[in-house]
């Protein structure tokens, strides 16, 4: 039987273990979450992708770029990807012909609730041993912390 125990953070992380444990529970996360993804047929990130269109399709690549908070190489590549997967379609808007609009198509669309119940079996995993108060607190602090970085983020000149 694997040893599913937390190891403790090397002694460099000591004075970090906020940040080491939001690290080690960041990757856990998302290594579970591409497993699930995997068997949809999706990388990480292309599910934030469609959430955004199934929200409102017909989007220019910027306006999901801006959404979902990725940098441009990626959501070029996986509206790519995407693309030839069949689950949407770019072309040029109307009134700009440098801007592309992307559209979901019917296989796109069909995502729309096996996203939504991976989405909901993720949550219950991660959450069956909090109670719906800790679930609340943890949301709390998490926004918190991201607000705290993404401020500090834009006070701090690009290197």
């Amino acid at each position: 039987m694997p040893d599913t125990t937390t190891p403790e953070p090397p002694d460099t992380a000591h004075e970090g273990r906020l940040s080491y444990a939001i690290f080690q529970l960041a990757r856990a996360h998302r290594a579970h979450a591409a497993a699930m993804l995997r068997a949809l047929n999706l990388h990480p990130g292309q599910e934030l992708l469609l959430m955004q269109l199934f929200e409102r399709d017909h989007q220019t690549q910027a306006e999901l770029l801006e959404r979902v908070g990725l940098d441009h190489s990626t959501v070029s590549k996986s509206l790519r990807r995407m693309q030839e997967a069949g689950l949407l379609t770019r072309e040029p808007a109307p009134h700009d012909r440098r801007v592309m609009v992307v559209h979901l198509t019917d296989a796109g669309r069909s995502l729309r609730e096996p996203i939504a119940d991976m989405w909901r079996t993720l949550e219950e995993l991660s959450v069956r041993d909090l109670t719906s108060d800790q679930v609340e607190l943890f949301t709390t602090w998490a926004r918190t912390i991201e607000k705290s970085l993404r401020e500090h983020s834009r006070q701090t000149p690009a290197e």
